[in-house]
C-alpha cells in the first residue's frame, strides 16, 4: 500500500514528459534546409570614413543606410531601390562605398564564377541627385574599385582591365587588351590563386589616383580540366538537353605548371604601361600587391614554390625598380595568415607571424624594420583589426585563455594590453575608420550571435541584434544537451570536441554514435561558438539526436588555435595523423557507457570526406559505416598552391602522396556512401571516379550518389535537402535498424 504514492507520482511524472514530448515541436529536415533555425546577422558592413557611423543593406535588399556607432539609429538612408532615378533595379546584392561616399556602386545581376568571384551588372549612384547609370553598357563587370580620390572607376570585363572617368561623363576605356580565356588574365587571380590564396581582385590604385597595378597571369602553358554540363534542372540548361556540353578551365595539379604572373602599371595621363623588376621564380607566386601612402610606391609579396619564404619588395610603380624590405620564413610553411590582412597606407605595418610557433602581431616600419613585437604567449592571434588614428594602439582577436574561444583585444605600442570582450565564447568584431567604436558579434555553443555596439574601451553602447525570434523559435524545441568534451588518447594526445545527446538522455542506455569532423590543416571544428556543426547552431545535430543518435565532433592534430607545432605535426603526410586521431577518437568514445561500439559512423566533406575515408582505412574498423562527401582521394588530383604547402610536389614526395584513400583502398571496413558533385571545380568529380572504380576492381560493395551539374557545394533547386536525405536514410539503416 505504500508504494502507491509513489506509482502515482511516477505515472504523472510520465504523462507530464510525454505531453511536454508532444507539445515540442520536431525539428524537420524540410525545416532545416529552408534555414528556419539559421541566426539573423547584419548585412554587408561598411565602416565610413567619419568614423561615427556605419553602412549596411537592409534584409529586403532594398535599401543602404547609415547607422550610427553610438546609437545603433538609422541616420540617414544613402539607398532607396524606390527612390532611385534612371535605371530600375530590384534589389542590391551589394555595393561598394566612393572614400568620399558621394557615389556608390550598386551591384545587381550577380552570377557566381568560384568560390569568391562573381560577374555583375554595377551601377553608379549618386548619393545627393539619387540617379542610377550603368557603370558601363558594355557587358557585366567584375571586382570594380573606385580610385582614392573617388573620381575613377577601373574593372575586368572578359579578363581585361578597363577604366571609367566619373569627371568625363562616365568615359570607359580599355586599358589592356590580350586578355583571353584560357590563357591571359589581368587584374584578377586565376582559379588558383583565387581558392587558395583567398582574394578575387588582383589590381590596386595609387594614393595619388595617377597609377594602376595589377597582376598578370599567363596561363597558357597550364594544363586544362573539363567536366560535362548536361541539361539538368533547377536551373535547367536546355542547350544540353541532346548532347551534353562541357566546361573547361585552366587548373594546375600538385606537381604541375602554375600560370605565369608579372606585375604591371599603367600611366592613367601619359597611358604608358610598364613591367615592374619584381625578383621572382620562375615557379614562384605573387598573392598580394597594394600601393603604399607614398607616392609612386607599391608594394608586392612573393611567395617560393614550397611557400616557405615570403618576401616583401617595395617597387616603385614607375622606374619599376624592386627593393626587398622583408622576409618572413618558416621551415615548413608560410601560413595564409602572414598576407591576409595586410595595410600599408600609413608610415607602418602589421605583420601576422608564426616565428615564436604561436601566431602573433609585429610591428614594422614600411622600410621593413621590425619596432617591437606587439603580442606573445602560448595562445593565437586570430585576426587583427586596425589601429587608431594615433597609430599606437592596435586591435586584434585572439583565443588567449582557450583554443576554444575567441576575445578582442587592444594593446599599445608598449606592449599593454587591454581585454575589450568579457562574455565566455566567441567575438568577432568590425572596427570603425580610427578605431573609435567596433561591432562586437558574440556567440556560445547554445547561443546565437548578438550584435552589439562598443566604444573603444569595450563599454556596450547598443545591442543591434540579438536573434531574439530565432532563440524564441529554439525554446519551442525538445533539444539534446550540447557541450565541450576534452579526451586523451592512448598517445597520450589531448584533444577538444563537442558532443549532443538526445532529449530525455538515459545514460544507462546505449546510443549509436555518429562522428562529423572536417580536420583540414589549421581549421577549427571545435570552438565555444554558435558556428558549430554541419548546418551551424548544431540544428542538424539536435534533428539526428531527436532520432537517437549522439553526434561527436573532435579535431584531431593538424587543425588550428593550438600553435604552429599542433598544426604543422602533419606536414607531407595529411590524413595519416588525423584519421588516427578520428580513430583513437572513436575507441575513447565506445568506452563510454552510453555508447554502442558495434554502431559507430563517420562522415565528412572535402577534406572531412578524405579524412572519413582515411579513417575508414586506417585498418582497425571501428567504424560500421561512413559518408564521404566531395572527398579528395589522391592529393595528386587536387592543386599545387594547397596540395603542395603542406605536401610539396609528388615527386618530392611520393610516399607521403601514397598515403591516401586511392593507395589505401583495399583496407577499408564498413560500409560507405560516396557523394560527389559532377561539375565540381573545386575537388574534381575524378576524385570519386577513380576511387570508385578502384572499389570495383577490388570487388568491395559500396552506395554512390552523383549530383548533376553540381559544384563543391552541392546545391540547388531540391539538391541539398536531397542529399542529406540520402545521407540521413544510409545512417539509420545501419545504425538505427
Amino acid at each position: 500500500m505504500k508504494c502507491f504514492p509513489f506509482l502515482n507520482i511516477f505515472f504523472a511524472m510520465t504523462l507530464v514528459g510525454m505531453a511536454e514530448t508532444l507539445m515540442a515541436q520536431q525539428i524537420t529536415l524540410d525545416d532545416i534546409t529552408k534555414w528556419k533555425y539559421s541566426p539573423e546577422s547584419v548585412s554587408e558592413v561598411r565602416p565610413l570614413a567619419d568614423g561615427e557611423s556605419y553602412s549596411c543593406l537592409t534584409d529586403d535588399g532594398q535599401r543602404i543606410e547609415r547607422c550610427s556607432f553610438k546609437t545603433g539609429e538609422t541616420v540617414e538612408v544613402l539607398f532607396d531601390v524606390a527612390e532611385a532615378r534612371g535605371a530600375n533595379i530590384r534589389y542590391v546584392e551589394g555595393y561598394i562605398m566612393s572614400p568620399d561616399e558621394k557615389t556608390i556602386l550598386i551591384e545587381t545581376n550577380r552570377t557566381p564564377v568560384y568560390r569568391r568571384s562573381a560577374v555583375s551588372t554595377y551601377y553608379i549612384y549618386n548619393v545627393k541627385n539619387k540617379t542610377l547609370v550603368p557603370l558601363s553598357a558594355n557587358g557585366p563587370q567584375e571586382c570594380p574599385k573606385f580610385s582614392p580620390d573617388g573620381n575613377q572607376i577601373a574593372f575586368v570585363r572578359k579578363n581585361n582591365l578597363f577604366l571609367v572617368k566619373l569627371l568625363f561623363n562616365n568615359a570607359e576605356s580599355q586599358i589592356t587588351k590580350d586578355g583571353e580565356v584560357n590563357r591571359i588574365i589581368n587584374g584578377k587571380p586565376d582559379w588558383v590563386y583565387e581558392e587558395e590564396f583567398s582574394f578575387n581582385c588582383a589590381f590596386d590604385f595609387s594614393a595619388d589616383s595617377e597609377l594602376l597595378a595589377w597582376i598578370r597571369f599567363d596561363e597558357s602553358d597550364v594544363k586544362t580540366y573539363s567536366f560535362p554540363w548536361y541539361k539538368g534542372d533547377a536551373p535547367a540548361m536546355n542547350q544540353y538537353a541532346l548532347y551534353p556540353g562541357f566546361y573547361e578551365y585552366k587548373y594546375p595539379k600538385a606537381g604541375e605548371t602554375n600560370s605565369k604572373v608579372s606585375v604591371l602599371t599603367y600611366d592613367i595621363k601619359s597611358r604608358v604601361t610598364r613591367t615592374m623588376q619584381v625578383p621572382l621564380d620562375a615557379d614562384g607566386y605573387i598573392p598580394r600587391i597594394q600601393f603604399t601612402g607614398e607616392k609612386d610606391k607599391l608594394m608586392v609579396l612573393t611567395l617560393n614554390r614550397h611557400q616557405d619564404r615570403l618576401d616583401f619588395y617595395s617597387v616603385n610603380a614607375r622606374s619599376t625598380t624592386a627593393q626587398l624590405v622583408l622576409r618572413e620564413e618558416n621551415k615548413k610553411y608560410v601560413d595564409e595568415g602572414a598576407y591576409a590582412n595586410l595595410d600599408f597606407s600609413g608610415n607602418q605595418f602589421v605583420l601576422l607571424s608564426e616565428r615564436d610557433g604561436y601566431q602573433h602581431l609585429y610591428l614594422y616600419s614600411t622600410e621593413g624594420q621590425l619596432v617591437r613585437q606587439l603580442t606573445s604567449g602560448e595562445y593565437e592571434v586570430t585576426d587583427y583589426y586596425g589601429t587608431d588614428a594615433t597609430g599606437k594602439n592596435f586591435y586584434y582577436a585572439s583565443n588567449e585563455g582557450s583554443p576554444l574561444e575567441q576575445y578582442i583585444y587592444k594593446v599599445d605600442v608598449t606592449g599593454k594590453k587591454t581585454k575589450l570582450s568579457a562574455q565566455k565564447g566567441h567575438h568577432s568584431a568590425i572596427f570603425s575608420k580610427g578605431c573609435l567604436y567596433f561591432l562586437d558579434i558574440y556567440s556560445n555553443l547554445t547561443t546565437p550571435p548578438v550584435y552589439t555596439l562598443c566604444n573603444a574601451s569595450g563599454k556596450e553602447l547598443k545591442t543591434i541584434q540579438d536573434n531574439a525570434r530565432l532563440r524564441t523559435r529554439l525554446s519551442t524545441l525538445s533539444l539534446g544537451s550540447a557541450e565541450i568534451i576534452s579526451l586523451t588518447t592512448a598517445d597520450g594526445v589531448q584533444l577538444n570536441g563537442w558532443i549532443v545527446k538526445p532529449p530525455h538522455f538515459d545514460a544507462t542506455r546505449q546510443y549509436p554514435l555518429l562522428m562529423y569532423q572536417y580536420s583540414g590543416p589549421g581549421s577549427q571544428s571545435v570552438t565555444n561558438s554558435y558556428a558549430n556543426g554541419f548546418m551551424g547552431g548544431l540544428i542538424w545535430e539536435q534533428h539526428l539526436a531527436e532520432k537517437g543518435y549522439i553526434i561527436v565532433c573532435v579535431d584531431g592534430r593538424g587543425t588550428g588555435g593550438r600553435g604552429s607545432d599542433f598544426k604543422r605535426s602533419t606536414y607531407l603526410r595529411l590524413g595519416e595523423l588525423e584519421s588516427h586521431d578520428q580513430v583513437e577518437a572513436a575507441i575513447w568514445l565506445s568506452k563510454q557507457p552510453f555508447v554502442d561500439k558495434a554502431r559507430i559512423a563517420i562522415w565528412g566533406w572535402s577534406f572531412g570526406g578524405f579524412n572519413a575515408l582515411m579513417s575508414m582505412c586506417e585498418g582497425r574498423g571501428v567504424f560500421n559505416c561512413g559518408v564521404a562527401v566531395a572527398p579528395v582521394t589522391d592529393w595528386r588530383f587536387y592543386d599545387t598552391v594547397y596540395t603542395e604547402r603542406f605536401m610539396r610536389t609528388p615527386k618530392e614526395n611520393p610516399t607521403g602522396y601514397d598515403c591516401s584513400p586511392l593507395h589505401r583502398h583495399q583496407n577499408i571496413k564498413g560500409d560507405l556512401l560516396l557523394i560527389h558533385g559532377m561539375a565540381d571545380d573545386n575537388v574534381h568529380f575524378q576524385n570519386s571516379a577513380e576511387l570508385s572504380e578502384a572499389f570495383v576492381q577490388s570487388g568491395y560493395q559500396f552506395d554512390m550518389q552523383v549530383y548533376t551539374n553540381r559544384n563543391h557545394s552541392i546545391y540547388g533547386g531540391n539538391t541539398r535537402h536531397h542529399l542529406i536525405t540520402r545521407l540521413e536514410n544510409f545512417l539509420d539503416n545501419h545504425l538505427l535498424k
